[in-house]
C-alpha cells in the first residue's frame, strides 16, 4: 500500500468526495427515465459494447455502472443500501482511497468484458464493495427483509461460496468475469486475507488436539452419574453423592439423587 500512499500524498486533492452518491444517484434518475417513453432507450445507450466503443462511443467503457440494479421499485432500497456501503468505505479508507478502489473495479470489470465478450454489468463490482464493507465492519447487523437481523459477515461468507461455485462450475468466461471483477477487494485486502487463511490452517491442528484434551479430561472422571452419565468434566460446579437406599456404590447427580429408581441386588 506504499504505492497507493505515494499516489494519494500526489493526486489525493483530485478525489471525488461522496462519490457513491453521485453513483447511486445517476442509477436512481437512470431507473426513473427508462420508465418514461422519451427515456425507454437509456440503458441501450449506457450497456458496455466493444463494437460501439471501437467507433467512438467510449462513454461505454464506464457508462455501464450508472445502470440499475433491478429495475423493481425495491431498487431504491438497493440503491440506499449500496450508498450505506460506499459512504463507510469513504469514512474509513478517506475519499481517494475509495475512489483508487471502485476505479479499479470498473476498469477490471470493462477489461473482462472486452476479453471475454460478456455483458459487462456492475454485479460483481457492488459485490466487492460489499465483501470489502464486511471486511472492515463484520459484526454490522441489517435486517434481511425488514424483518431477520443477520450480520454481514455471515452474508460475505455466503458471497465467497456463490464465488466460488460460480468460478467452479460456470463456463470460462463467467470465471473470468467473477475473478477479475473483484480484483479490487484483493489489490486492498490480499495480504491480510491470505494471511488468515493461513493462520486458519496453523491452528486446525492446536484446534483439534485441544479438542482431544477436553475429550480425554471428561473421559478421566471421579464421579459420575449413574443415570444421566454426567461427570464433573461436564460440570465443575455439580454435586455428587451416594445414595443410601441402593445396595451398591451408585453415585448420582443431585439432580437425581432424589429421582431414580433404586438398585437391588
Amino acid at each position: 500500500m506504499n504505492v497507493l500512499s505515494k499516489l494519494e500524498r500526489r493526486l489525493g486533492r483530485y478525489a471525488i468526495t461522496h462519490l457513491m452518491a453521485y453513483i447511486v444517484g445517476a442509477e436512481g434518475m437512470v431507473f426513473l427515465l427508462s420508465r418514461t417513453p422519451q427515456g425507454r432507450d437509456i440503458i441501450a445507450w449506457l450497456m458496455f459494447d466493444p463494437g460501439l466503443i471501437v467507433q467512438g462511443q467510449v462513454w461505454r467503457i464506464f457508462s455501464f455502472v450508472f445502470i440499475p440494479p433491478s429495475f423493481s421499485i425495491w431498487v431504491f432500497f438497493i440503491l440506499y443500501f449500496y450508498y450505506l456501503l460506499g459512504a463507510r468505505l469513504e469514512e474509513e479508507w478517506g475519499s481517494f482511497r475509495f475512489n483508487v478502489y471502485y476505479a479499479t473495479g470498473v476498469a477490471a470489470t470493462a477489461a473482462a468484458a472486452w476479453v471475454t465478450g460478456q455483458i459487462a454489468t456492475a454485479f460483481y463490482l457492488n459485490l466487492s464493495i460489499f465483501l470489502a464493507f464486511a471486511t472492515i465492519d463484520p459484526d454490522f447487523t441489517i435486517l434481511l427483509f425488514f424483518v431477520i437481523p443477520v450480520k454481514v459477515k455471515y452474508l460475505a461468507w455466503l458471497s465467497w461460496l456463490f464465488l466460488a461455485f460460480t468460478v467452479i462450475t460456470g463456463p470460462i468466461p463467467v470465471k473470468i468475469m467473477a475473478v477479475v471483477s473483484i480484483v479490487n477487494y484483493f489489490f486492498f485486502f490480499g495480504r491480510g486475507f491470505v494471511g488468515r487463511l493461513k493462520g486458519t490452517v496453523r491452528a486446525y491442528p492446536r484446534r483439534r488436539q485441544f479438542q482431544t484434551q477436553i475429550r480425554a479430561s471428561r473421559e478421566a472422571f471421579v464421579h459420575k452419574c449413574a443415570v444421566c452419565g454426567m461427570t464433573e468434566g461436564d460440570d465443575p460446579h455439580m454435586d455428587f453423592r451416594y445414595c443410601s437406599g441402593c445396595d451398591g456404590h451408585f453415585e448420582y447427580c443431585a439432580s437425581h439423587l432424589g429421582d431414580h429408581t433404586h438398585k437391588k441386588r
